[in-house]
């Protein structure tokens, strides 16, 4: 048992280091500051927008499109990376999968392209 818990000593010294450092950060972060909080720096900020009265106030529904776009589209790069790191395992089959997954996204962008989804006005 001994040994066993000898092998989590560098881990456990580790994260106290890390404690200790995150830490003596925070005080002298709070020690070398200036703490003169004001109205602007207290308000919130969100998304882009001003601050405003009424939290139920809703948002232009363009915003959620376009964040839904970047994401689909960014997890398509996502799939990229991997495919791209085992195209000479995966051979022909796992090439045209991709060019047919690639397709199938580039149609869905010409079509939203088209429906004006990615215009800001």
């Amino acid at each position: 048992m001994d040994v066993l818990l000898k092998e989590y000593l560098p881990v456990v010294v580790f994260l106290g280091v890390a404690f200790a450092i995150s830490c003596a950060a925070v005080i002298a972060s709070l020690i070398a500051a200036w703490q003169k909080p004001d109205t602007e720096k207290l308000s919130s900020y969100e998304c882009g927008f001003e601050p405003f009265d009424d939290a139920r106030r809703p948002f232009d529904v363009r915003f959620y499109l376009v964040s839904i776009l970047f994401i689909i589209f960014d997890l398509e790069v996502a799939f990229l990376f991997p495919w791209a790191i085992s195209l000479a395992d995966i051979g022909t089959f796992g090439f045209w999968s991709m060019m047919l997954f690639l397709a199938i996204l580039t149609i869905g962008f010409i079509y939203e392209w088209k429906k004006g989804a990615l215009e800001w006005e």
